[in-house]
């Protein structure tokens, strides 16, 4: 539901800098656009209407007086909760929508309002009693937040990164840092993001700002606790679940505009096309041998009495989408999947304006094949005793790469020695090797991953898995592409399984009961075969499967790539010598290296659309 932008401090032509920061994001809202200027702060607007679709709606918000006012990304699935108990504490609310419940949320409870929030929501209070700016970001970072300070003290902050180039205070540049843990990671992973001093205000934080002294103070006002409660059996784990998910969409359906849901083959998915029921549904596949999927989510439409609509991408649309993509993203991000969302949000917005999907199931329920063990790991930990494999796998831990280190950091139940995230591309060695010594100096995966470990060392090996997850790869992978990619396409993606009622269900389910003998996300699975057959509740995860490694053999698919990698300014990076060796190797049949290529190929894309063409 829309976007914001804002700064603090004097300038020439503040209304007109606004105005042009606001049209950097108009596709986040294209229905209505907003401004507020106080001596203090700029604040401005753009509306994709959603709940009150008349401009009683219309934001920047204030209150009575004019003293507090709010810019609000996002939605508030308790606002009517909210509201009846701000009507009894005697506050008056002048239109239906849930933007209004900060306003007065804020007068009744000051920055104690976000431990009340159930929703999805990046937003900025002005307190003008206080000359102050108050800000948060839900709890697991599904809506965007980005601040910078510029040369002369004054805050910019907005839901898109490039929102900031329309300011003359901002400062474009690269942030040397990010490159070294993007290339293992694939996504954007340090707080200050690829653009230098510009940083992500990371989810379950909340910031407040004094407009004096440029005093800034974020702070952390939720955390996740995965600590087992035993006193239940597993069927009434079970019996829980399908209740809490079931509540969850339908306070996640409450819209004055058209609602549908993605549906791929998996369970995820299928499961909250089922307990929604809308009328339309929406799924993509590729125009290439068996990466088409969409007969799944056909043939579950039919069985629901659904129509779905469908797409097959061509490597054509999926190579001219790539530069779009990447400006859109705000940042280089390789996770392959974002090209099927991208074309995904533009078959669903032909149709709706709101859509529910899938996302965080895994990482809640603990669906991902890394926490599975292999059988091979399984019948180690089976035959030697704990202490003797935490003892190799102290013995490795500092050791460089080996075949078989990682087997003994895995069998040494220690995810914090080998686990960084559902990706890893580039070993820490290999993404040195292939950069220029300057862009070598950022954090590797590991060194990014510890302060997050260290928060968890009580908990159980699954538990610090999933906990990392939520951390790193949801908000930075996961939840980045599903905003931006849908956004982009002015569609609201809504995410039923990241609620905190759910969130405080599943943080409880025992270890046992989410990853077993019989598979992962346990649970969740046998919850979801009450309304799906067996056949949707236990097929494995897949994602979006994408033919790139064969495309990539391809000469025309590869001379793109070639141009990219042999480009002059590709030269600041990387050894371009390296990467066009990677690339040959693949094409020729003798590697498969497709997931470095893309994940380099991604950033030169990015940094050609904002630093060269731009």
């Amino acid at each position: 539901m829309c976007g914001f932008v804002g700064f603090t401090g004097t300038l020439d032509n503040r209304r007109g800098v606004l105005t042009a920061m606001m049209d950097r994001i108009v596709h986040r809202g294209p229905d209505m656009g907003g401004t507020h200027l106080t001596d203090d702060v700029a604040m401005g607007f753009r509306r994709l209407s959603i709940l009150d679709l008349t401009e009683a709606g219309a934001q920047p918000m204030g209150n009575e007086d004019g003293s507090v006012f709010v810019t609000f990304n996002g939605e508030i699935y308790n606002f009517q909760e909210l509201r009846r108990e701000l009507e009894a504490a005697g506050h008056t609310f002048h239109c239906n929508a849930d933007t209004e419940v900060l306003v007065h949320g804020y007068e009744e409870w000051g920055e104690q309002l976000v431990d009340r929030l159930r929703g999805m929501y990046g937003f900025v209070i002005y307190d003008g009693h206080n000359h102050k700016l108050f800000g948060a970001r839900d709890i697991f970072g599904i809506k965007p937040f980005y601040y910078y300070r510029t040369a002369s003290g004054d805050l910019l902050f907005g839901s898109e990164i490039k929102s900031f180039l329309e300011h003359p205070g901002f400062v474009k540049a690269v942030n040397k840092k990010a490159l070294r843990p993007y290339l293992t990671l694939q996504f954007p992973a340090t707080d200050e993001t690829f653009f230098a001093g510009v940083y992500k205000l990371p989810a379950a934080h909340c910031f407040s700002y004094d407009i004096a002294t440029g005093a800034l103070n974020v702070r952390r006002y939720w955390d996740a606790d995965f600590s087992d409660d035993n006193s239940k059996t597993f069927d009434e784990y079970v019996d829980e679940c399908d209740a809490v998910v079931h509540e969850s969409v339908a306070a996640h359906r409450i819209a004055d505009v058209k609602v549908g849901s993605f549906l791929s083959g998996g369970v995820d998915s299928s499961y909250i096309a089922a307990c929604l029921m809308p009328d339309n549904t929406f799924s993509v596949g590729f125009d290439y041998k068996d990466f088409n999927e969409t007969n799944y989510a056909a043939e579950l439409s039919d069985k629901l009495g659904i129509k779905n609509f469908r797409k097959m991408i061509t490597a054509d649309e999926f190579f001219e989408a790539l530069p779009q993509i990447q400006y859109h993203m705000d940042e280089p991000q390789s996770n392959l999947s974002s090209v099927p969302l991208w074309f995904l949000a533009k078959l669903a917005r032909e149709q709706v304006t709101v859509v529910l999907s899938g996302e965080g199931a895994d990482e809640l329920f603990a669906g991902y094949a890394w926490y599975e063990d292999v059988p091979s790991i399984a019948r180690y930990k089976r035959l030697v005793p704990r202490g003797i494999r935490r003892a190799l796998g102290n013995f490795v831990a500092d050791k460089h790469y080996f075949k078989g280190r990682n087997f003994l950091l895995k069998g040494a139940e220690m995810p914090e020695k080998w686990f960084v995230g559902q990706a890893y591309v580039y070993r820490t060695d290999e993404a040195d090797d292939v950069l220029k010594p300057e862009y070598a100096t950022g954090p590797d995966a590991f060194e990014v991953a510890r302060p997050i470990y260290d928060r968890v060392q009580g908990f159980c090996p699954l538990s610090k898995q999933q906990y990392l997850d939520m951390n790193m790869w949801l908000p930075g992978d996961i939840l980045l592409k599903a905003d931006k990619m849908c956004m982009a396409h002015s569609l609201e993606l809504r995410v039923p399984f990241l609620d905190k009622k759910v969130m405080e269900f599943a943080e409880h389910v025992p270890a046992r009961y989410r990853v077993n003998e019989h598979g992962n996300k346990q649970v969740l699975r046998h919850a979801a075969n009450r309304c799906l057959p067996d056949e949707w509740a236990t097929r494995p995860k897949k994602g979006f499967p994408v033919p790139f490694k064969f495309w990539l053999r391809e000469q025309k698919y590869y001379d793109y790539v070639k141009e990219y990698f042999t480009a002059p300014w590709a030269e600041e990076f990387f050894d371009t010598d390296k990467l066009m060796h990677m690339l040959d190797e693949h094409f020729e049949g003798r590697a498969l290296n497709q997931r470095k290529i893309y994940t380099a190929l991604t950033f030169l894309i990015w940094y050609k659309r904002y630093f060269i063409d731009e």
